[in-house]
């Protein structure tokens, strides 16, 4: 698929998660029903890794500028950030340790599952 085509498809799931977040009764945040129905038309086939394989790669190269906003933000908002910075510098620095930990407990898990599965199937 030509990249043109790849970026139409990723566009066209977040319109349908747009859209489907605007009829939902609840609010919901749009990009995570777009991450997953992208997750599920992945998993269920319909669509393959090498459909989308040149546009993602791109994207995570430049993520950077993806996350260039959010910090303009936050920097509009340091009135309000610096009499708090104490405790969101010690929630960060607590919860960093404890979000690497839980990653990577998951992985070994994951991977110990896998070998179960395959010892079981030889």
């Amino acid at each position: 698929m030509d990249i043109l085509g790849e970026i139409g498809l990723i566009f066209g799931i977040c319109l349908a998660g747009e859209g489907i977040a605007a009829i939902l009764p609840v609010a919901f945040p749009a990009s995570v029903i777009s991450m997953i129905l992208l997750m599920a038309l992945l998993l269920s086939g319909v669509i393959k890794t090498r459909h989308i394989q040149r546009v993602s790669g791109f994207l995570t190269a430049n993520m950077a500028f993806v996350f260039l906003p959010a910090c303009v933000s936050v920097m509009e908002h340091a009135d309000v950030l610096l009499p708090r910075i104490v405790p969101v510098f010690l929630i960060c620095f607590l919860t960093t340790p404890l979000v690497y930990l839980a990653t990577a407990w998951t992985v070994q898990g994951m991977m110990a599952l896998r070998r179960r599965k395959e010892r079981e199937h030889a």
